[in-house]
């Protein structure tokens, strides 16, 4: 027996705001990362993650039924609709804790499109192919990062272990699995990619020289609409144009 189509609304949603809330973010560094290679490379990346946002959301809104489109999705949802993990709404801060957050969530969907490959649904198969090839840049310009400031300067060093720490306590939602997903055949269980994130990820850590980041509490919530202070300012500014100006075209 197939899924509910509701299942499958909500998993393509998940998936589609993390890249969507995580493109805004990335957005922000243009004109103000510390190189200008660097803009033009985290502009790229943006765009890679909003192009996996368009095509989720456009699929989501297919299942859904209800005639939204992807439009809709992103410029006419309030806060408690969106269903993205909360590491990927924190303010960018300084720019190591920016790549500590690119290479914890690159790596997760590095892996997540790799097994969503293998899905029945032909959609999601088909969005995985092309984004994994997109994320396994991402999570090479993060290492790179990771690598070069943590095996720099004593500053640089010092930046990035703050990053890799501040962030850490956000990452364990990203694996948080729940009956959506093991009701849904076509889904990825999160739960099972945790292992091998946390390897590649703390093989990375360890070459920075940096120390490998603990934490005696995790924050979750996202999945279920529960977010931190900051996403609203970041839809604010998001949304502002189109809900400004609704219907308009340009």
């Amino acid at each position: 027996m197939s899924a509910p189509v509701s299942d499958l609304f909500l998993y393509t949603l998940r998936l589609g705001d993390d890249a969507l809330i995580s493109a805004q973010r990335t957005g922000e560094w243009i004109a103000a990362a510390p190189q200008l290679e660097e803009d033009v490379a985290l502009g790229n990346i943006g765009l890679d993650q909003l192009g996996q946002a368009r095509s989720l959301l456009q699929y989501a809104g297919l299942v859904e039924g209800a005639d939204r489109t992807e439009d809709d999705l992103a410029y006419f949802r309030d806060e408690r609709d969106f269903l993205n993990a909360q590491l990927c709404e924190l303010p960018n801060g300084d720019f190591a804790h920016a790549m500590a957050r690119l290479l914890y969530f690159a790596t997760y969907q590095q892996l997540l499109y790799e097994e969503l490959l293998k899905s029945a649904d032909e959609t999601l198969s088909g969005v995985a192919g092309k984004a994994v090839k997109e994320v396994t840049y991402h999570v090479d310009h993060a290492t790179q990062w990771v690598l070069r400031l943590g095996d720099g300067t004593e500053e640089s060093h010092r930046r990035m272990q703050a990053g890799l720490e501040a962030l850490w306590p956000y990452t364990t939602e990203l694996f948080e699995s729940d009956e959506l997903v093991r009701r849904l055949s076509v889904a990825v269980d999160p739960s099972t990619l945790q292992d091998e994130w946390t390897r590649r990820v703390m093989a990375v850590i360890d070459e920075s020289t940096c120390s490998r980041p603990s934490a005696s509490y995790q924050h979750t919530g996202g999945r279920s609409g529960r977010h931190t202070e900051h996403l609203g300012y970041l839809l604010a500014e998001l949304q502002h144009v189109a809900r400004s100006h609704p219907g308009a075209t340009w």
